[in-house]
């Protein structure tokens, strides 16, 4: 238990020096703009394209399938198990700058199911997977921009969201 205090503390720490630096407010507008890329609309817009062009038979299209019926589910479960409350619930005269869809914040949906399609994006089209990967990690950084999730949160959602796209790759292709 003593552990998980001090992850914490140093988790708020962290946070707390990101929300006073002076660059916060200008990152705020592209920090939207960043998070709203990982809402999961693209992601269904990818799915789709890969149904029209190559139809079910697709291994990237199934391997996103596959990845996405376990990361969700794994999501949904560690998030209520874990219950940590969001920065504007755990820190006093805090407020997000968006409105988050759930209570939680361990692990970052967002971050995990960014880093999910861009590891499986980056096996089956390569010269995607670098600026896929800073896309992911920009989408991890703008919801602790936004107040919605402390890095920690994120970090776990990158962990959640590459071990899913690698079993997943591992299951169906490797």
């Amino acid at each position: 238990m003593r552990l998980i205090y001090s992850i914490h503390e140093y988790d708020v720490f962290i946070f707390t020096r990101l929300m006073n630096a002076g660059i916060y407010q200008y990152l705020a507008s592209a920090a939207r703009y960043i998070s709203r890329t990982g809402d999961g609309h693209i992601y269904l817009l990818l799915m789709a394209f890969l149904y029209v062009k190559e139809g079910w038979q697709s291994p990237f299209l199934q391997t996103l399938i596959l990845a996405l019926l376990i990361e969700r589910p794994t999501y949904f479960i560690l998030k209520n198990g874990f219950k940590r409350n969001r920065p504007q619930a755990a820190l006093n005269d805090f407020h997000s700058l968006v409105t988050p869809s759930d209570q939680f914040s361990f692990p970052s949906g967002h971050t995990s199911a960014a880093f999910m399609v861009t590891i499986i994006t980056g096996f089956f089209i390569p010269a995607l997977l670098l600026p896929l990967l800073l896309w992911a990690a920009l989408v991890g950084f703008s919801r602790v921009v936004l107040g919605v999730h402390f890095p920690t949160d994120t970090l776990a959602g990158l962990i959640l969201g590459v071990s899913v796209a690698f079993y997943s790759l591992n299951e169906l292709i490797l």
